[in-house]
């Protein structure tokens, strides 16, 4: 194997809080999350991250972080503060699923440094928001969304490909776990 995009790390998240108010719980879970994505990837080469382990998809560990890296900033960017000026990372018009099908090894530590920026940026961004109730300044297709519904279609999104995450690690190299 060759040098590994993530190093290896220990495991030092905490659990989200359980006594706590609903913006701590929430930012609790997202952040629980945000680092179980670079965990999952820990120790593994760009080739074994490129990996598509079901054939005939696409989903490769890259691909998700890929995937992750733009609903991070669709969420936090364009619809939480209206930014109009967000790169297109992997996905456009010609290539809808880009984050996932054109994955690949070359890219691999690239694409896990614009994870871990875009993480940097729209944490940032979150923090600065302390109303749940109100609607933000962007829409999400045409509608108004407020904060809260945007940290739970994160939590949601982030629980939905961690999953994905847990089958396509133990395909690599048989590790499993939470």
């Amino acid at each position: 194997m060759t040098t590994p995009i993530v190093p290896e790390r220990d495991d030092e998240r905490g659990d989200p809080p359980k006594v706590s108010g609903e913006r701590a719980v929430l930012d609790g879970w997202l952040d629980l999350y945000r680092d179980t994505v670079l965990l999952k990837i820990a120790g593994l080469d760009a080739e074994q991250l490129a990996r598509r382990s079901v054939p005939p998809s696409t989903l490769s560990l890259i691909g998700v972080v890929r995937h992750l890296t733009e609903a991070e900033a669709y969420w936090l960017r364009v619809v939480l503060d209206d930014e109009q000026d967000v790169p297109d990372y992997y996905s456009t018009a010609d290539e809808p699923d880009g984050d996932f099908d054109l994955a690949n090894a070359a890219d691999a530590a690239e694409n896990v440094a614009a994870y871990e920026h875009e993480l940097d940026v729209t944490r940032a961004r979150a923090a600065a928001w302390s109303d749940l109730d109100s609607p933000v300044r962007g829409l999400r297709r045409g509608e108004p969304v407020n904060l809260r519904w945007i940290l739970v279609h994160l939590v949601e999104e982030y629980a939905r490909h961690l999953g994905h995450m847990d089958l396509l690690r133990e395909a690599v190299d048989g590790r499993t776990g939470y």
